[in-house]
């Protein structure tokens, strides 16, 4: 098997999450990297091991890469994949894929005239709990959902947005929703989506209202740290988003979804209701594996790890990839329709 050549672009936190995730697999090769300052991004190419660039079309002509890997902030990701895709070179991207369905719009049609591969990081699609529930949403269990609701209530000091690209909404894209609890916004979606006749491409949500403010930051943020959605889905399940890096000291990520047949509760790694009309052998097995100081144990370490094997793989097989650009263009397409309701303080529909 041959390895796959992997060049990235930025050096920061994200490209130091993915090189851990790269350092388990035989079939990788990191030849390259590219950061816009000298000593960062000499610092990251020596510590692993590859070529340090300056500029991100050097780097792809000079490394001749199989696949670019983008882990800049997320109004950035549009020029490299660009570049990538003029070249032939696969396009794996962090989260979002881009802060604006109008960009990733041009980065699916890139990828469609080169004949490339884009791929998106969305681990937490490859959290055990998550397609655990999302499993017995496809199976029926719950019977006809009612509501499907996700929280992420979580605090950032003053210092995560100062003078930070995360306080610039024009390379963030948003705040609370958009940098942060986008990763919920997506799982959400996908669990309720398997319960859906959808076509390709279709989102699950149809319908969003929302609200959001700065309430814990300083007034003059130019994102927002607090934003709290309603969803109404295309099967008529009614769903909740609640978004905010403002209530100190920050709490669990949850999940609450319920129907007429069964209700699920996660928060964190723990499932804290798992309930269904008609109980199941299985059901005692999942109740103990995510209950208790044990619970998420047997996660990927990092989350990144399956989420770029599959990606990887696919590639190599020509098999779909789950987290193609039409998918990935889910999520920022329900954060972005939270934005233009906010902003316009009525209800907006979803293509």
């Amino acid at each position: 098997m041959s390895a796959h050549r992997i060049a990235i672009v930025g050096v920061g936190g994200a490209a130091g999450t993915h090189m851990r995730a790269y350092d388990q697999l035989d079939d990788v090769d990191v030849v390259a990297c590219a950061g816009r300052e000298e000593a960062p991004t000499r610092s990251f190419a020596d510590e692993h091991g590859c070529d340090p660039y300056l500029d991100v079309e050097t780097m792809l002509d000079d490394a001749d890469p199989d696949v670019l890997d983008i882990c800049t902030p997320s109004g950035a990701h549009l020029e490299p994949a660009l570049a990538a895709a003029e070249r032939g070179v696969d396009v794996f991207s962090e989260k979002p894929l881009e802060i604006t369905t109008e960009r990733i719009d041009r980065l699916i049609g890139a990828a469609d005239e080169h004949g490339i591969r884009l791929g998106c990081v969305f681990q937490r699609r490859y959290k055990p709990v998550v397609r655990t529930v999302r499993d017995a949403v496809a199976e029926g269990r719950f019977g006809s959902l009612a509501v499907a609701n996700t929280a992420l209530p979580w605090w950032r000091a003053d210092d995560y947005y100062d003078g930070t690209w995360q306080a610039d909404r024009d390379v963030a894209g948003g705040g609370a929703a958009m940098n942060q609890a986008i990763h919920n916004v997506d799982a959400l979606q996908w669990i309720a989506g398997a319960g859906m006749d959808l076509a390709p491409g279709e989102n699950p949500v149809a319908e969003v209202f929302a609200f959001a403010d700065v309430r814990g930051h300083d007034a003059d943020l130019e994102v927002e740290d607090t934003a709290v959605a309603t969803l109404r889905f295309r099967d008529g399940t009614l769903g909740q988003v609640l978004a905010t890096t403002a209530t100190y000291p920050g709490g669990d990520i949850r999940y609450e979804l319920g129907g007429r047949d069964g209700s699920a509760v996660v928060r964190g790694e723990e499932i804290s209701t798992w309930e269904f009309r008609e109980e199941r052998d299985e059901d005692r097995e999942v109740r103990e594996r995510f209950s208790g100081p044990d619970a998420g144990e047997d996660e990927p370490s990092p989350l990144e790890l399956p989420n770029v094997r599959e990606f990887l793989d696919a590639r190599e097989s020509g098999e779909p990839f789950m987290l193609d650009g039409p998918e990935a263009r889910k999520a920022v397409a329900i954060v972005e329709a939270i934005y233009e309701s906010a902003e316009r303080g009525e209800p907006v529909t979803l293509d």
